[in-house]
């Protein structure tokens, strides 16, 4: 009987001592954005809190309940955000806060996030741009225009995740966010070099952009595309190759679709809790005006999909032979031709090791921008130097030059430019269909 009474005093006492140790702040990050800044707690597990803020001078309050604090706050790197300065200390004996001395005045958001692949338990805290100054000088669309006065196409080019939210990690630990920021950089360069064109990138670092927030800042752009870039995964290794997608209405075409889509969807909930005025309209009238142009928007994207799709058939291994559709909430603008271009499977071993190499993502930039380049010297929008070229019988110089990639052959070159094989040595003068690395070809105008 003493030996349980014993055994019954202990177990309170671990339980009493666990309760009052609380949770452990393990460590934190910052995440400084355009429209943004994001602070990130690590936290042993979930942690009741609350957040305040304070004006003359500007500060933000914290207080969490019943934890301590493990991290370091003076290892943050504060430039290019708005605090100036991170105070903490204990609070009412177990609990904890933190302080943060600011620049100006902020609206603060706060919200917890469930574990992922890389992080545990987390509190997030975004200090908000609400003027959007910060934003509006990085989003300032820049229209250019030929002396004649005819506007380039302007492409906004969207890396998915970054910052919290990494993406999917591939084997070798390799983060999606990562590759397709690179990746969309290298495209945005190759779109800018093409006369018509002007780039955009919806992130320009490692910070998280909210699924709706990218499509938004296409339309601040003034976009007449709209490309998400991707290296998504599966739950199984094997499934590998490029694949593009445009908005389904109607619901996915494969089931890998829909997997990919609710997957990148729930990238949505890292973000916490248009071009077509319906303003005024009744309901069924603004019903049927928002039908009608995402009717277009999507035909549209298919159209330039399978164009992508085609060009990247030349340098990848296809998942799929056609543009697929699945629901993804950032292809979801009414007004936008809108497309996701998965650039492979970064849960293969083979696509991972692949997709962490520049030259292989070269020659995946270089095939989405001949198939963005080809749709849009068919169908240019209406007061594009392209459409002004188009109307009026003009083309670019009718001979073009490339330098030889490495797996790049005479056959898929021809095939990609619609032009024999034999056509193409004769107009360079070669004898045989070898060619080397480094060499550089002269390609006729089609």
């Amino acid at each position: 009987m003493n030996r349980v009474l014993v055994l019954t005093v202990a177990l309170a006492c671990l339980f009493v001592s666990r309760a009052q140790a609380g949770t452990d702040v393990e460590s934190v990050r910052i995440w400084p954005a355009p429209d943004h800044t994001r602070l990130v707690l690590d936290t042993e597990g979930q942690v009741a809190h609350n957040v305040f803020s304070l004006s003359n001078p500007a500060r933000l309050v914290i207080d969490l309940e019943n934890t301590r604090l493990r991290a370091d706050f003076d290892q943050l790197d504060l430039s290019g955000s708005p605090i100036r300065r991170i105070r903490h200390a204990p609070r009412n004996g177990n609990d904890l806060r933190v302080v943060l001395d600011l620049k100006a005045d902020i609206k603060p958001r706060s919200f917890q996030l469930e574990p992922n692949q890389q992080y545990g338990h987390r509190l997030v805290i975004d200090l908000i741009d609400e003027d959007g100054s910060r934003l509006e000088k990085a989003t300032r669309p820049t229209v250019t225009q030929d002396s004649a006065g005819k506007r380039d196409v302007i492409v906004v080019i969207d890396a998915g995740h970054g910052g919290e939210d990494p993406g999917a990690i591939g084997p070798r630990g390799t983060h999606e966010k990562d590759v397709v920021l690179k990746l969309a950089k290298t495209i945005a360069d190759l779109v800018n070099k093409q006369p018509g064109y002007t780039a955009k990138l919806t992130r320009t670092g490692d910070y998280y952009i909210g699924l709706r927030n990218r499509t938004l800042l296409a339309r601040k752009y003034n976009a007449d595309l709209f490309v998400s870039v991707h290296a998504d995964a599966f739950h199984s290794p094997e499934p590998n190759g490029a694949s593009v997608y445009a908005l389904s209405q109607r619901g996915a075409t494969s089931e890998t679709a829909r997997w990919l889509a609710h997957r990148e969807n729930r990238s949505d909930l890292i973000g916490g809790a248009g071009g077509v005025s319906l303003e005024g309209r009744n309901d069924t009238l603004a019903g049927v005006l928002l039908d009608l142009s995402m009717t277009a928007s999507i035909n549209a994207s298919l159209g330039v999909g399978s164009s992508v799709l085609g060009k990247l058939d030349n340098v990848a291994e296809l998942h799929k032979p056609g543009v697929e559709q699945a629901a993804f909430v950032v292809l979801k603008s009414p007004d936008i031709p809108s497309i996701l271009v998965e650039a492979g499977f970064i849960s293969n071993p083979r696509e991972e090791k692949r997709l962490s190499t520049q030259w292989y993502r070269e020659r995946l930039a270089s095939a989405i921008v001949k198939g963005i380049d080809d749709y849009f010297h068919k169908t240019p929008p209406p007061g594009t130097l392209l459409a002004w070229k188009k109307r009026n019988g003009r083309s670019d110089a009718s001979v073009s030059h490339y330098r030889i990639q490495r797996g790049d052959t005479l056959s898929a070159l021809a095939r990609e430019n619609r032009i024999t094989v034999s056509e193409l040595m004769q107009f360079n003068g070669l004898r045989d269909s070898r060619v080397m690395v480094g060499q550089t070809i002269r390609i006729p105008a089609s």
